[in-house]
């Protein structure tokens, strides 16, 4: 017997919730009403519950929920959400008498943050001040220049090397510490002096944003473009989150509600949200130039787009719903952005800084077992089909082991010339696009399992480089000059 859905949300479920009730024979700690309503939720903890004590009775209450259901546009946690906002305000309405008072300012401005006609602006300027003005010119040009290029450069490097051939007799081994490839000349130098300004300037805008309320009402704003890429404004969080390390903000997609939204959104960390670091090295090194700013990060959001779009067309599942407590607006305190940018930084230093050392001990041994040899020749014939030259492919090798690490690869070469306009612009889209790092791999394959972490993973290493193959064609063939 069908039910009958021609009354009211809270009429049909009731139905439902009536149904599964007549279904459940085990006792429960809680009542059969909380657990059917949990069921038709699609809590997992208390599905298993049902699995393992109702028997053949469990078929019969999946076609129940199943067909409740597919009377829905939304998810029925939705639908109750707004079911219960509903009950509430008509309580409040009875018993509270609120009197009216003027919008205040903070409020003017919580509004706009979620208007798209004043919100997108605002964003913009969020983004121009906060990221590429303080991040990418003062933190990775300014700070930066000063502590890598004045204090190592000058001061550390050649004392640090001069120490080193001192103590240590063999060459191989003064190679391991201070060689091209060496654990403090180039480890030590990427972790320290080009990535911790970077990601410190970074957390810093992050806390802001954070403590001010503002995370949310991006979520609310970018909630219906969100939509359309198979999310919801819920994913902003794992999408910021990814700016400042992917690898944990694919832990975070633990939060979305469906399968099918976990995948998107771990697609779409792995190709195109760049880490902190390496972002900052990326406006580091297009800085300089606004034009390829713009076009670099105009090619990045179309492709975030364009993906997010496609995955979401072949992947089957329902479609998001979302719905948020918008925290009140306020102004950051001190203390909070000190206390929270300490911590991230504290546990940037404590668990990335050993990967650089590491990564640069293997480096050290691939070079010396002639094996990065053998996989940079595999990349050189990518990387010059897309118009880079073939130092380059040591650059992308890294940063598989590190993004930023890779981006680092990249500032080198500008700084010594190797990169045009162009060239330079084709190698920040590629790689912004190319592999997640080892640990991002490895972190999709433990959230995902190894077919959905590897599959995304050859997707993106070919995508990457077909995209860098159009925009260098496109570039070249008009004639733009960067």
């Amino acid at each position: 017997m069908a039910i009958d859905y021609k009354g009211p949300v809270e009429y049909s479920i009731e139905i439902a919730i009536e149904r599964i009730c007549a279904l459940l024979n085990a006792s429960y700690f809680i009542s059969k009403r909380s657990v059917a309503l949990l069921i038709l939720q699609d809590d997992k903890e208390t599905e298993e519950m049902v699995v393992a004590n109702e028997g053949e009775a469990v078929d019969k209450i999946r076609e129940v929920v199943k067909e409740t259901k597919s009377h829905f546009a939304n998810a029925i946690t939705y639908e109750l959400a707004l079911e219960r906002q509903a009950e509430v305000k008509s309580i409040v309405d009875k018993a509270v008498k609120i009197k009216k008072e003027s919008i205040g300012t903070r409020e003017r401005l919580s509004r706009l943050t979620m208007n798209p006609l004043t919100g997108i602006p605002i964003l913009l300027f969020v983004l121009y001040w906060g990221l590429y003005k303080f991040v990418g010119q003062f933190g990775a040009g300014t700070v930066v220049n000063f502590i890598e290029g004045t204090l190592f450069e000058k001061y550390f490097n050649p004392f640090i090397a001069n120490l080193i051939i001192k103590i240590v007799p063999w060459e191989v081994l003064q190679g391991l510490f201070v060689g091209e490839y060496g654990i403090i000349t180039l480890g030590l130098r990427y972790a320290v002096a080009l990535i911790l300004p970077i990601v410190t300037f970074f957390f810093i805008v992050f806390s802001v944003i954070e403590d001010t309320g503002y995370l949310p009402r991006l979520a609310m704003l970018i909630d219906r473009t969100f939509k359309k890429i198979g999310l919801s404004g819920r994913a902003v969080i794992p999408m910021v989150l990814g700016f400042g390390c992917a690898t944990m903000a694919t832990m975070v997609t633990r939060t979305l509600p469906t399968k099918r939204e976990r995948i998107i959104a771990t697609m779409l960390l792995s190709l195109a949200v760049p880490c902190s670091a390496q972002m900052g090295v990326i406006l580091a090194l297009l800085g300089g130039n606004p034009k390829a700013m713009l076009i670099w990060a105009g090619i990045v959001g179309l492709i975030f787009l364009f993906v997010g779009y496609l995955t979401s067309k072949i992947l089957p599942g329902e479609r998001p719903s979302f719905y948020m407590e918008v925290p009140p607006l306020r102004m950051p305190s001190v203390s909070n952005v000190i206390t929270k940018t300490f911590a991230r930084v504290k546990w940037y230093f404590i668990e990335i800084l050993p990967l650089f050392l590491l990564a640069s001990i293997f480096i050290w041994l691939g070079m010396l077992l002639h094996i990065f040899d053998f996989i940079v020749g595999l990349l050189k014939t990518p990387v010059e089909l897309i118009g880079l030259p073939p130092e380059a492919s040591t650059a992308f090798l890294f940063g598989f082991f590190r993004r930023d690490y890779g981006a680092a690869g990249l500032y080198d070469l500008n700084k010594h010339g190797l990169l045009n306009g162009t060239q330079l612009v084709v190698s920040c889209v590629a790689l912004t696009l190319f592999l997640p790092c080892i640990a991002q791999f490895l972190m999709n394959i433990k959230e995902r399992g190894w077919k959905t972490g590897l599959g995304i993973s050859v997707f993106i290493l070919f995508f990457s480089f077909t995209a860098a193959y159009i925009v260098n064609f496109i570039l070249t063939k008009f004639g733009v000059i960067l």
